[in-house]
């Protein structure tokens, strides 16, 4: 028997044994029937699109924080548990985004895989993870090219019998991501020089803001440290008024009262609301990660133009 097919009868048994404890304690688990194809289980909505866009029809993807959820200080449940054991591999995004992943995986005989490996860091400038990478790589056109060959080569060291399809899915892919990132920066660049900075919640857009030449400045660093205190709504009141800044933003999975008391302070418009750990349901304006990095290209724009395009 092969790796996968030693797994998957693996699987089989301990999900029935997991699923069986879960039911006799009142839970329950949203585990789909096992169709013989491969598991790959991420650790949130956005790196489970980057996946299926790879693996195509020859992988189960699924992701273990549901839309809308923050990813920074997730609680694993049983039932993710039970997922997680089934799987024959566990990508995750690593740079302590997911500070619980540890604990989480420690348990567990799956194969994990960090799909970071490669990125060009930048370290968080303040707060309790101050010079430690930050870890929303995702959130840069040209970052997100290094996750994608990264899931390329997970793939098809779990399944090579197809890996020239998850090749050819990969550079298709990567050339969708980069036509976004080129939009930004032909945009972007039109911007009267003060003006090209962006100013958000959290401190997750400084790879973006590094593609394409913007300066960052933002409430709080990471989403786990203080948030929204007299001291930083403070600090970018007085960094929007200097540089003139014609529109503040703030992410969808967090509290934007503090950026909506900037806005009053400085006359600047609150933007729309970016994403960046999370999707949004299928109807919802991001269902798909390049629908997210479309979202955040035109909301940008739109907000320090007062234009905005679709890219």
């Amino acid at each position: 028997m092969t790796n996968f097919e030693d797994r998957r009868a693996f699987r089989s048994v301990v999900a029935g044994v997991l699923l069986c404890a879960l039911t006799a304690c009142g839970l329950s688990t949203a585990e789909q029937v096992d169709d013989g194809r491969p598991v790959v289980l991420t650790t949130f909505t956005v790196l489970a699109d980057m996946v299926r866009n790879v693996a195509g029809d020859h992988v189960r993807v699924e992701s273990i924080t549901r839309v809308g959820a923050e990813i920074h200080e997730y609680d694993p449940t049983p039932s993710d548990l039970v997922r997680a054991q089934a799987a024959d591999l566990v990508l995750a995004n690593g740079m302590n985004l997911e500070l619980w992943f540890r604990q989480f995986t420690d348990p567990l005989d799956v194969p994990t895989r960090v799909v970071t490996e490669g990125v060009e860091t930048i370290p968080v400038a303040s707060g309790g993870y101050a010079g430690k990478p930050n870890p929303h790589a995702w959130m840069s056109p040209d970052e997100a090219l290094v996750y994608v060959d990264n899931i390329r080569a997970a793939l098809s060291d779990l399944d090579p019998d197809h890996a020239a399809d998850y090749a050819a899915n990969a550079e298709a892919y990567r050339a969708e991501i980069t036509e976004i990132g080129e939009f930004l920066r032909t945009e972007l660049a039109t911007l009267p020089e003060h003006q090209r900075v962006l100013v958000t919640c959290e401190g997750a857009f400084s790879y973006l803001a590094r593609d394409t030449g913007l300066t960052e400045k933002y409430l709080w660093p990471m989403n786990s440290d203080g948030e929204g205190t007299p001291q930083q709504i403070a600090s970018v009141v007085e960094f929007v008024r200097e540089h003139e800044v014609p529109a503040v933003f703030c992410e969808s999975t967090v509290n934007d009262d503090a950026q909506r008391q900037v806005a009053r302070e400085t006359g600047a418009v609150l933007g729309e609301a970016l994403y960046v750990d999370s999707l949004s349901d299928a109807d919802g304006p991001v269902p798909t990660y390049l629908d997210l990095l479309r979202h955040d290209a035109r909301a940008i724009v739109a907000g320090l133009t007062g234009e905005g395009d679709r890219p």
